[in-house]
């Protein structure tokens, strides 16, 4: 019942929240009608909340709203992918380079595990485990940095173009070219190098974007549901 549902900020952080999870996690997909009533029902939140919340992630640029038809998961073309590639690029640079330079050396060896599970995940060919893998390092270098707005940026970019990450993980043979790229990343972070540990991550993202740009335009349209 409406009385028993959460309202007001509350509700609009709720909702807020739990959509850019399922974008991040990919259950929802570009182009996907986001409907007020539905998302009340799921979350549990007051209808205000949800119509605010759609707000805010317009905003964010991560949903679009579309006169007299509601609300939908924005769709991205591959040039604004590659755009934001290169912003990430600059962005998880810096990230990278504050994690080796400022954060505790314990934190830093922790992301050694997670590199073992990646290395695992490639030689058994598990790829759904090796992309959930590559969001957690990529998160968790963010995070140790300690710039909070470069992660704050990332989290908004990372979600426009999360449907494309995906694809790319899941290209036959690109997990074994980012593997190492990944692990030079770690191997620089837990060193204590900023420079390498910039590089690589810069390196990494390029490599990104020159996949982005052999993708077709037409395909990924329609791969993704534009």
């Amino acid at each position: 019942m409406a009385e028993n549902r959460v309202t007001g900020r509350a509700g609009r952080h709720v909702v807020s929240t739990a959509i850019r999870r399922s974008l991040s996690a990919g259950d929802m997909v570009p182009g996907q009608r986001l409907v007020e009533q539905e998302l009340s029902e799921r979350y549990h939140a007051t209808r205000s909340s949800v119509r605010e919340a759609l707000q805010d992630l317009a905003a964010e640029g991560l949903v679009e709203l579309v006169p007299r038809r509601g609300a939908r998961v924005r769709v991205v073309s591959v040039e604004e992918a590659i755009q934001i590639t290169e912003c990430r690029a600059a962005l998880e640079g810096l990230c990278a380079r504050r994690a080796a330079e400022h954060a505790p050396s314990q934190r830093r060896e922790g992301l050694r595990e997670i590199g073992t599970g990646m290395r695992k995940a490639v030689a058994e060919g598990d790829l759904n485990t090796y992309s959930a893998l590559n969001r957690q390092l990529h998160d968790a270098i963010a995070r140790m940095s300690g710039q909070t707005v470069a992660e704050g940026l990332l989290d908004r970019l990372k979600g426009q173009m999360v449907r494309y990450q995906f694809r790319l993980a899941l290209r036959p043979g690109r997990p074994s070219q980012s593997l190492p790229q990944h692990l030079a990343i770690i191997d620089a972070v837990v060193a204590g190098d900023g420079a390498a540990a910039e590089a690589a991550a810069r390196a990494h993202l390029d490599s990104v974007i020159a996949e982005l740009r052999a993708t077709p335009e037409r395909d990924a349209a329609e791969r993704l549901g534009a």
